[in-house]
C-alpha cells in the first residue's frame, strides 16, 4: 500500500555543492528526510520501472535513512533499487554502480568528511545517470519543490534486511542489496596494473593506510590485502563505525596525525595513505614526506601513462580554482590543456563527458579521473602505488624530480572553522567592494598585480557561476584566494588559500609555513581576519 502523508516544508533544504548537509538531529525530525527526498523525485522526469542505486558511507542514522528512500523509491515508481551490502557504498563506488548498471541516478547518504555519531552531522545527495553528483539546475529544482510540499508518498512495507544479498521486492519494485566492493574493485583492476603492484608489495614494500573507521575499510582490505598482497594489518581503522570511532573522518595532517606521525619516524613505512568518511578524498605520505594534493594531482597528470587503463596519455587536466598552478606546468609540457573551475566535483563532470579532460583535483584532498564522476580517494592510492610500482623509486626521490623538472608551488591553506556566519560574509563583501582599488597596490613589499572575484563559464554547457572566490594575484607570481566553504553544517568556514611558486631548485626544501609566512601576514592584513572574526589562527593548517 502507497501511504499520502500531509506535510509542510522546512526552511533551509538547499543543496551545497555536496548535497544536503545538517546535524543528524535536524534529518531526525519527522518528515525532514522525506520532505527532502519527495522534492528530489517530484524533481525528476521518465524515472518509472528505472533503476536507483542507493547507499551511504554507514554513519549514524545511515541505515534508517535508507529504508525509507527505499520505501519511497518504490511509492515513486522505480523499477529497481540497487543498494550496498549493510547500507555501505563508498560515493565513488555508488558512481562506479550506477555507470556500471546503467541506472538513471543514485542517492548518497553521507556528510563527506564531516563529524559523525548521533550528535554529527548527516548528508544526502542525488547523482544523476553518469554517475555524477546533480547540476545546479537540479539542486535548484529540488529546492524550489522543497519550499511548497505538501504531501510525501512512501510504501508502506517491511524493512529490507540490509545484511543480506540478493533480491527482494517492495510492490512492484525490486531491491537487490549487493556486494559494495565487487564492481568498484573490478574497475581498479582494469586500470592499474596489479600484477607490478603485487611484486612491489612481495618486494619488501610496505605501506598503512588509514580508513579512518569511514567506509573505505571494507574496500582497502579486500583490494590491498587479499588482491594485492599488502600484509595483514596494512589497512588500520578498517571497520566502518557510525560515529568513526569518535575520530573526524578528514584525511588531514590534523585528523589524520597518527598516520602522519608514523610516516615522519625512522622506520616507519614506505607509504601512508588515507581516506574520508565516503571515500571520495585522499592523503598521501612517502616516508619523511608529505605530498600537498595539488602536487599530488600534478604528479599523478605526469606519470598517469604508467598505469595501463592511461597507457595513452591523458586529454586534459581539471583543477579547482582554489587549488595550485603546480598541474598548469604539467598540462603545458604534454602539450593539453588545464580547466580551472569552481570548487565542486560536479564542474568537473561535462569536462569529462565531452572527453576534454582525463585528470581532476581538488586541494581538498581530492583526486580522479574520467573512470567514475566523483573524485576517488582509494583510486589515488592506487595510483601512487602504480607509479612507484613502475618506477622503483621513493616518494620522496618521485616528488623531487618533479619539483626540479617543473618548478615547486609552495602552497597551504588555512581554515577558519565555524566563524560568525555574518562577519564572514562582511569580510568577503568588503574585499568584493574594494577589487578595483587593488591592483597597484603593495602590501609588506609586494605590489598587487590584478584581483578578482572568480567566475566559470561552462564551455559545454554555456552555464557561468559567480562569485566563486576573491584572488588576488601579485607581480612575482604569489597569488591568494579567500572563499567561503558551502560544506560544513555550524556557522560559516572561511578557507585562504596561498600560493608561492620557486624554480630554483635549491629552495625546494624550505619548510612550507616559513617559506609562505610573509604571504600569510599580507593575507591577514589584507582582510582584517582577526578583527573582523576574532580568530587570531587558523583552526586547521594543511
Amino acid at each position: 500500500m502507497i501511504r499520502v502523508v500531509a506535510t509542510t516544508p522546512f526552511e533551509g533544504q538547499k543543496p551545497g555543492t555536496s548535497g544536503l548537509r545538517k546535524k543528524v538531529t535536524v534529518f531526525r525530525q519527522p518528515h525532514y528526510i522525506e520532505n527532502f527526498v519527495q522534492g528530489l523525485f517530484d524533481s525528476l522526469d521518465a524515472f518509472e520501472g528505472e533503476t536507483l542505486v542507493i547507499g551511504g558511507d554507514g554513519r549514524f542514522y545511515n541505515r534508517e535513512a535508507i529504508q525509507i528512500v527505499i520505501k519511497m523509491a518504490a511509492a515513486a515508481g522505480f523499477g529497481r533499487v540497487l543498494v550496498g551490502k549493510g547500507g555501505i557504498l563508498s560515493t565513488p563506488a555508488a558512481s562506479c554502480v550506477i555507470r556500471k548498471h546503467e541506472a538513471f541516478g543514485g542517492i548518497i547518504l553521507s556528510a563527506s568528511h564531516n563529524p559523525g555519531g548521533e550528535h554529527g552531522d548527516f548528508g544526502i545527495k542525488y547523482n544523476i545517470g553518469n554517475g555524477g553528483p546533480a547540476p545546479e539546475h537540479v539542486t535548484d529544482a529540488i529546492f524550489e519543490r522543497t519550499k511548497t510540499i505538501r504531501e510525501y508518498q512512501i510504501m508502506d512495507a517491511d524493512d529490507v534486511d540490509l545484511d543480506a544479498l540478493g533480491i527482494t521486492r517492495i510492490g512492484d519494485m525490486v531491491v537487490d542489496v549487493i556486494d559494495p566492493v565487487e564492481d568498484y574493485a573490478e574497475l581498479m583492476g582494469e586500470l592499474f596494473d596489479f600484477d607490478a603492484i603485487r611484486d612491489l608489495f612481495a618486494s619488501g614494500f610496505t605501506m598503512r593506510f588509514d580508513a579512518m573507521s569511514a567506509v573505505t575499510g571494507p574496500y582497502a582490505a579486500a583490494i590491498l590485502e587479499e588482491t594485492l598482497g599488502a600484509r595483514s594489518g596494512t589497512v588500520m581503522h578498517g571497520e566502518p563505525l557510525p560515529d568513526f570511532g569518535g575520530h573526524h573522518p578528514d584525511p588531514n595532517l590534523v585528523h589524520a596525525k597518527e598516520l602522519n606521525d608514523l610516516l615522519m619516524s625512522e622506520d616507519g613505512p614506505d607509504l601512508g595513505a588515507a581516506s574520508d568518511g565516503d571515500g571520495d578524498r585522499n592523503m598521501i605520505i612517502g616516508r619523511g614526506r608529505f605530498v600537498t594534493p595539488s602536487d599530488s594531482l600534478a604528479i599523478i597528470a605526469a606519470n598517469a601513462h604508467l598505469a595501463p587503463g592511461y597507457k595513452d596519455g591523458i586529454a586534459g587536466i581539471a583543477r579547482s580554482m582554489p587549488t595550485s598552478g603546480a598541474a598548469d606546468r604539467v598540462a603545458e609540457k604534454l602539450g593539453v590543456k588545464c580547466y580551472e573551475t569552481p570548487t565542486g566535483w560536479k564542474f568537473f563532470g561535462n569536462l569529462l563527458d565531452a572527453g576534454l579532460a582525463t585528470v581532476c583535483g581538488e586541494e581538498s584532498f581530492g583526486t580522479g579521473s574520467n573512470h567514475v564522476r566523483e573524485k576517488d580517494g582509494l583510486w589515488a592510492v592506487l595510483m601512487w602505488l602504480n607509479i612507484l610500482a613502475a618506477r622503483r623509486q621513493s616518494l620522496a626521490e618521485i616528488v623531487a624530480e618533479h619539483w626540479e623538472a617543473y618548478g615547486r608551488n609552495y602552497y597551504t591553506r588555512h581554515d577558519y572553522e565555524e566563524v560568525d556566519s555574518a562577519a564572514a560574509d562582511a569580510l568577503m563583501a568588503d574585499l568584493r567592494a574594494r577589487l578595483d582599488t587593488l591592483p597597484g597596490t603593495v602590501i609588506n613589499g609586494l605590489t598587487v598585480e590584478r584581483a578578482d572575484d572568480f567566475a566559470y563559464h561552462d564551455p559545454i554547457d554555456g552555464s557561468m557561476t559567480t562569485k566563486q572566490g576573491i584572488r588576488v594575484f601579485f607581480t612575482d607570481g604569489s597569488r591568494l584566494v579567500y572563499r567561503l566553504s558551502g560544506t560544513g553544517t555550524a556557522g560559516a568556514t572561511l578557507r585562504l588559500y596561498l600560493e608561492r611558486f620557486e624554480p630554483d631548485p635549491t629552495r625546494h626544501d624550505l619548510d612550507t609555513q616559513d617559506a609562505l609566512a610573509g604571504l600569510v601576514q599580507i593575507a591577514r592584513d589584507l582582510a582584517d581576519i582577526e578583527g573582523r572574526t576574532g580568530r587570531s589562527a587558523p583552526t586547521v593548517i594543511t
